[in-house]
C-alpha cells in the first residue's frame, strides 16, 4: 500500500478501520497524533470513543 495513501475499511459488524497516513486532532485541545492504523467506533457502546474498544462484540 502507498504510505501517502489513507484507507477507510468497514468491518462489517465492528468499527472503521483507517489506514495510511492519519493525523488525529481532538476536540479537546490535545496535541495532534500521527498515526498509521487506527479503528473508531460505530456501535456508539465504546468507553473510549472515538475509538473501538471491542464493546460491540458483547
Amino acid at each position: 500500500m502507498d504510505r501517502n495513501k489513507t484507507v477507510i475499511e468497514v468491518i462489517d459488524g465492528g468499527p472503521l478501520k483507517i489506514s495510511g497516513s492519519i493525523c488525529i486532532v481532538e476536540k479537546q485541545g490535545g496535541k495532534p497524533e500521527d498515526k498509521r492504523e487506527v479503528y473508531l467506533c460505530r456501535c456508539g457502546k465504546s468507553a473510549s470513543k472515538p475509538y473501538c474498544d471491542g464493546s460491540h462484540n458483547s
